[in-house]
């Protein structure tokens, strides 16, 4: 699956509920001259080896002399916040097992990683989690949580589900991170986010950006299959006005409460505004293309 476009990635982690943090020229910022990003198939989960927030975002922008930078897509502090320093190949996951790579496209239990024959630089998203990684340093809830809604995010974007997020230990033997909390957990509770819309952080009162999601402003996701000829609610109307405001509108008259043809094209041209092609920009909303449009509450 094609890789989503910087604009795509920040959406769907706001609309996820997390705070975001843009670190420098991160949209352009990558390895890609070393090879491809992409196909994509899951998102990988790192701990840096070390402490404190700015010191781990310069590292992961900048890498070192023996691994030169980005070390990952984004760093996930103690705090929660994701801060983004590359969009594209990035130096995160190297060599790994081509069947745990085979397993997690399946959407399988992976096997013990054993040979390092393939690169996972082109086929992961990495998320780098502060942390000493010693099994001592704590992991806080607010972190914990920031992993689950992050690895969500990507999934809901590509239609993955939880078993496409996997431990850098879980790629190959030479590694140990992310220690100090079970990736079995952490799928459970990337599983059970997907099961339903996506929520704000308790506390927050949005989603760290302004107009973040929020249940009492926004229509809820009402299923792929509501979408369809003889549809009719002033969902699609407001929705309609949505793409027209986000300049997406393929409309002649309208637009108005029917799904239409007109309604499937415009909303194509929103999907592909994401970063979305071929057979995942064909017109029909999907959850996370839904919550990022955020269509007013009408019902």
């Amino acid at each position: 699956m094609a890789p989503l476009s910087a604009d795509a990635l920040l959406r769907a982690l706001r609309a996820e509920g997390l705070r975001v943090v843009e670190h420098r020229d991160w949209r352009t910022h990558n390895r890609n001259h070393k090879g491809p990003w992409g196909p994509v198939h899951g998102v990988m989960i790192h701990h840096t080896v070390t402490s404190a927030t700015t010191d781990s975002v310069g590292l992961c922008y900048n890498g070192h002399a023996s691994l030169p930078g980005p070390l990952c897509h984004g760093v996930i502090d103690k705090a929660g916040t994701v801060h983004l320093v590359g969009h594209g190949r990035t130096n995160h996951a190297g060599t790994g097992d081509g069947e745990v790579l085979r397993a997690v496209v399946a959407e399988r239990t992976t096997p013990a990683p054993g040979k390092n024959t393939t690169d996972g630089n082109a086929h992961f998203y990495g998320f780098e989690c502060v942390n000493l990684g010693d099994g001592a340093d704590p992991w806080p809830t607010a972190q914990l949580d920031a992993i689950e809604r992050a690895s969500a995010a990507l999934c809901r974007a590509h239609g993955w589900g939880a078993a496409s997020v996997i431990g850098h230990k879980e790629w190959t033997s030479q590694k140990i991170d992310p220690r100090g909390f079970s990736m079995k957990s952490m799928r459970e509770r990337i599983a059970a986010r997907l099961a339903s819309p996506p929520s704000v952080p308790p506390g927050t009162g949005g989603s760290g950006s302004p107009g973040g999601p929020s249940g009492a402003r926004y229509e809820p996701f009402p299923g792929s299959a509501f979408f369809r000829p003889g549809t009719n609610s002033p969902v699609i109307t407001a929705m309609g006005r949505r793409l027209a405001a986000e300049r997406c509108a393929a409309y002649v008259v309208g637009p108005g409460p029917r799904w239409s043809e007109a309604d499937r094209r415009s909303y194509a041209r929103w999907q592909r505004k994401l970063g979305y092609t071929g057979a995942d920009a064909d017109g029909v909303p999907g959850r996370a293309s839904w919550n990022a449009l955020k269509v007013p509450r009408v019902r």
